[in-house]
């Protein structure tokens, strides 16, 4: 019989199945889930609070105003509208591993098996002046929030009569030197340069600047030293001030404190500097490790829990032998975690021996200006620069889009961005007025 407070169940619960709750549909959800559901054995609900996949590595286009929403996102339902895969629009907030339920904040769903796909938020450090006026880099919404944000600040520098305010308003601090921190920080320049002068001739000439601060001593500090070399050359070419070796340390007031009592006068502080997991009441605090992290086995199984399993951002597995402190938190590890741990529920369901997870690692990627871009393979072994590189990271991002309206639709704005060096994207849209 069907439990109706269930909708997961209604109509849709296949005799023998085995129920399998999916909290997550970013790179780790949606590539189990899809794989998973190709198997008879197993009825698949994925639960998400948005109704929408989106692509995050090129979010920061959308806060810049080079991408619309729409161009990285795509909704759920119509995704798996093929796929043996029921979507469930929720926030989790506990898990009850004992009676196998998860709670949402509106209903609850039974299951058999329990995977997280939950990914990661914001990591402020425990700063709550950051955390409530920084600009943070991890959803759709924040991407929203950011380009509102700098249009906004740019009509009020054009109408200040206070140069000293004025120059406060065009100073724009990015902390964190990875990928998301480098993209935008040549994004903005790249605006300075090309497109103020069109949009906003009562700036030109004007002072401010865009900087980018990190605690490490490279930029892309993952990646190999000659990426770390043409990441700091590009930047700072393109008028970028780069401050190694130096943590935010708060953001009060319009100033911005640096780790060496240094202050920048500044009203916008993009927040790249880090990332924790999502983390549910009733995951033992002994089945959690470095960043909130749950700690599973070699097949994903998260430790101390039965039927429960973590990937992705989610997940820290220390089985791999490359990897003994953990997986790095990209999307190739998502993704293929995704599709490894379906594999190991199919052959569970035939009884065949499951699969240990190895990572195989297919390169590092960042775009750091309009014509230049970053790629290491083979473990940082082969280095690509360049508009060679910027074709590569151009091809693998487009590819890697959900469904191919969205793959069209960035293309062609990809192209006039390219020919035109500008978008038309620049609009201010507010919600709640």
């Amino acid at each position: 019989m069907s439990d109706l407070s269930n909708p997961a169940q209604v109509g849709y619960n296949p005799v023998g199945a085995k129920k399998v709750v999916v909290i997550g549909g970013g790179f780790a959800g949606v590539n189990f889930a899809q794989n998973v559901a190709k198997n008879k054995n197993y009825q698949v609900t994925l639960v998400d609070k948005n109704n929408y996949n989106y692509f995050p590595p090129l979010l920061y286009q959308v806060s810049t105003s080079f991408l619309e929403p729409s161009s990285i996102s795509y909704p759920f339902r119509k995704l798996f509208r093929k796929d043996n895969i029921r979507f469930r629009m929720g926030e989790p907030v506990k898990v009850d591993p004992a009676s196998k339920i998860v709670y949402l904040k509106d209903g609850e769903l039974t299951y058999d098996y329990l995977v997280f796909a939950s990914g990661a938020k914001t990591n402020f450090f425990g700063n709550t002046n950051i955390e409530q006026n920084a600009i943070p880099m991890k959803s759709i919404d924040d991407g929203l929030r950011m380009r509102n944000a700098l249009l906004q600040t740019l009509e009020r520098a054009t109408i200040t009569k206070d140069p000293a305010e004025r120059k406060k308003l065009l100073t724009i601090v990015v902390a964190g030197g990875g990928p998301t921190g480098v993209e935008v920080s040549g994004m903005l320049a790249e605006m300075k340069k090309y497109i103020f002068a069109k949009d906003y001739p009562e700036l030109i000439n004007q002072p401010g600047g865009i900087y980018i601060v990190d605690g490490g001593s490279e930029l892309l500090g993952a990646m190999s030293e000659k990426t770390h070399q043409e990441a700091y050359k590009v930047l700072t070419g393109l008028g970028v001030k780069v401050k190694l070796n130096l943590h935010v340390n708060d953001f009060v007031d319009g100033k911005i404190l640096l780790s060496n009592g240094e202050v920048i006068e500044s009203n916008t502080l993009i927040w790249a500097a880090g990332i924790t997991a999502n983390t549910f009441e009733g995951i033992p605090v002994t089945s959690l490790g470095i960043g909130r992290r749950m700690i599973t086995d070699e097949h994903n199984k998260v430790q101390g829990l039965e039927d429960v399993y973590a990937i992705g951002d989610a997940s820290i597995q220390t089985t791999d032998g490359a990897y003994p402190k953990g997986h790095p938190q990209i999307a190739q590890v998502a993704i293929q975690q995704g599709k490894t741990l379906a594999a190991n529920f199919i052959a569970m369901a035939k009884a065949r021996p499951l699969k240990p997870f190895k990572y195989f690692d297919k390169g590092d990627m960042a775009i750091i200006g309009r014509n230049s871009a970053v790629v290491d393979l083979f473990k940082h072994k082969v280095h690509f620069g360049g508009i060679i590189a910027l074709f590569m990271w151009l091809f693998i991002h487009l590819i890697s889009l959900v469904n191919y309206r969205n793959k069209l639709r960035t293309l062609y704005n990809w192209a006039v961005a390219y020919l035109s060096r500008d978008q038309s994207f620049r609009m201010i849209f507010k919600s709640g007025v």
